[in-house]
């Protein structure tokens, strides 16, 4: 028999689970909604729901207005504007690789979250909630009125949404936009207009649920980004394509979340597994899902290579010279900054790492830095257990290396967006379960790292970094001019062909995910060190997306000049501006420069793709005498 008591603990869980799932499957809905009808996951969904919560505060807190009126406005009016938008912006990426997508709008997260911290502050902002408190009984459970009308709503919602895609002429047409645009125009159907009326929707889904979260969490953008960013587990469950199985998906993840606080109060280092459940769900779903039900809406095209000038050797001599001297020179010059040089110099190993992975070999990563984590903590806990220091560097970069491995697991049966999700996935879930465990920072706000006995100094230890890099760069020279560099580069361009040839693709994912986590974890190692400890806020999931915006900024550059350009970018630029002002605007910045590098690119791609078009009407043209005469009299 049911234990009525323990049954009845459970049901107050049940129905938080039930509302806060219920605001997930909003949220994941219109994210689901907008990938189906343009081939773009919105990276920046979790950015127009806190616009939608920023918006809704303005309305009624600041101008008084009532909160119905406040909140139809948000959604009808806000929300399909910032659709309008993305529409506009994302357009131009219709033809664009996946990775130029996602660096888009992951520009516009990163500039967009920056834009609301200037406004409004980093603080948490009160939003008192505005839905009827009034409790009724239901099932001997308390439930609050506006807890029925959340959940009421959003079914409703889901049920409008699946009829209006089934039932409706514009619904219809959102269903085939992706597959054939120019059979939709056929019909008399505009494509373009058919997106926009999908990221309209999809927006104004978002905008509510940011209005809807922010009740309990308050107005945090930073904070209402992440807790939209948890309904790409509802959307897994969904396999990004079904919106009944997103509802269901949220639903499940809500409950989920709210009954595993029931148990892990006892058991400190699963604190972060509720907030972590979606991602859970997310990357569990990437690894076990079958392959052929992960399809992607849009089609996967890789990054088009491009031939970088190659200088003569006298040329690359004098410049490896020139850039030697000035390196040698920097303490003597830059004073008080050197700090931020080292930081810098440390950072190109980061940037080195990570275009290996993303530009040698086609890959994405949106959890570089959880590999620099690791290597920084193995190395605090090795220099603290009186492990010789340039062992434990070593050492700690070789820790790396195990987890490199196993986030190239999803690396072996994804590719395009969903390695993206898969890793972003795992970058959360290190942040959220592992960091603040024993294994890692032990729960502190940081842990100690020291310099090597014979280099205490600031001078000193600038030397030690750089002969790291100067290590790091022959390293990759010698992976570029081996085997397996031909075989990455093959890999980026054609992995079919690369399969056809005999070569295993699953060997080469797997080296260059280990090379790129050894790089990373040696830059871990050594970026404590630089001011005497290392911080587990500096390797979070979001300072990994910022990794890759920077090194997109670098345009097509080589590996090389786009770490080193990456690295000043990020570090060196930011501090020789005094004016705190105007450095606030730098990731602003940075993100709107990742948007412009990504539709040029996507520009270009297009205009390839249309060359290939009309090189391939040209032949057919000369192949038939009666259209080649046809194409004559048009000419004339």
């Amino acid at each position: 028999m049911w234990d009525l008591p323990a049954v009845n603990s459970f049901l107050p869980l049940i129905v938080v689970g039930l509302v806060s799932g219920s605001v997930y499957s909003l949220a994941a809905l219109g994210l689901v909604l907008t990938y189906k009808t343009s081939g773009i996951f919105n990276f920046a969904h979790g950015i127009v729901a806190a616009l939608g919560a920023f918006a809704f505060y303005e309305l009624r807190d600041r101008h008084g207005m009532p909160w119905p009126i406040a909140f139809v406005l948000c959604v009808v009016v806000v929300g399909p504007m910032l659709g309008v938008i993305l529409e506009r912006l994302t357009r131009g990426l219709a033809g664009a690789p996946t990775a130029t997508k996602i660096v888009a709008t992951l520009g516009v997260l990163v500039g967009v979250q920056q834009l609301l911290i200037i406004r409004y502050g980093a603080a948490t902002l009160a939003f008192p909630g505005f839905l009827p408190a009034r409790r009724v009984r239901i099932a001997s459970v308390n439930v609050e009125v506006g807890q029925l009308i959340v959940m009421a709503a959003v079914l409703g919602a889901a049920v409008g949404l699946s009829l209006f895609f089934r039932l409706s002429r514009l619904g219809r047409a959102m269903r085939g936009v992706v597959d054939d645009p120019s059979l939709l125009a056929l019909t008399g159907t505009d494509p373009v207009v058919v997106r926009r009326w999908a990221w309209c929707i999809g927006a104004a889904f978002a905008s509510a649920s940011g209005v809807l979260l922010a009740t309990s969490v308050g107005l945090d953008a930073a904070v209402l980004t992440l807790l939209v960013v948890q309904a790409f587990g509802a959307a897994a469950v969904g396999l990004f394509t079904s919106l009944p199985l997103t509802y269901a998906g949220g639903l499940a993840v809500g409950i989920g979340a709210a009954l595993s606080t029931k148990y892990v109060g006892s058991i400190s280092w699963l604190s972060g597994l509720p907030a972590s459940l979606p991602f859970v769900v997310l990357f569990t779903v990437l690894i076990a899902a079958p392959k052929r039900r992960l399809v992607q809406v849009a089609p996967e095209r890789a990054r088009r290579v491009t031939a970088t000038r190659q200088l003569g050797a006298g040329t690359k001599r004098a410049g490896l010279a020139v850039a030697g001297v000035v390196i040698v020179l920097i303490p003597a010059v830059v004073d008080t900054k050197l700090i931020t040089y080292t930081q810098a110099f440390v950072y190109v190993i980061v940037f080195l790492s990570l275009a290996l992975l993303e530009r040698t070999s086609g890959q994405i990563s949106l959890a570089h830095l959880g590999f620099a984590a690791v290597g920084a903590s193995t190395f605090s806990r090795l220099t603290t257990a009186g492990t010789p220091w340039l062992v434990a560097v070593l050492v700690s970069a070789l820790v790396a290396v195990p987890v490199g491995a196993l986030v190239a697991i999803p690396a072996i049966r994804l590719s395009g967006l969903h390695l993206a999700l898969a890793t972003f996935g795992f970058g959360l879930l290190l942040e959220r379960l592992v960091f603040q465990t024993s294994l890692m920072f032990g729960g502190g706000d940081s842990v100690p790292a020291p310099r090597p006995s014979i280099a205490q100094g600031d001078v000193a230890y600038y030397y030690v970094v750089v002969a790291f890099v100067a290590a790091a760069i022959a390293l990759v020279v010698v992976v570029h001019r081996s085997r397996l560099g031909r075989f990455l580069r093959a890999m980026a361009d054609a992995p079919v062909a690369l399969a056809t040839y005999g070569t295993s693709v699953i060997a080469v994912k797997v080296a260059v995910f280990c090379i790129s986590a050894f790089l990373a974890g040696l830059a871990g190692a050594l970026l404590g060190p630089v001011v005497g400890r290392a911080a587990p806020q500096s390797f979070g999931a979001f300072p990994s997306l910022l990794l890759v915006v920077v090194l997109a900024l670098q345009g097509r550059a080589g590996e090389y000049r786009a770490a080193f350009g990456a690295a000043i970018a990020l570090t060196i630029i930011p501090a020789y501006v005094t004016n705190d002002s105007l450095l606030e605007w730098f990731p602003v910045m940075f993100g709107v420069g990742a948007i412009a590098v990504a539709l040029l690119e996507g520009r270009d791609e297009s205009a390839q793709a249309g060359g290939r078009l009309a090189t391939a009407a040209a032949r057919r043209i000369g192949r038939s005498p009666i259209a080649a005469r046809l194409a004559e009299a048009g000419a004339r």
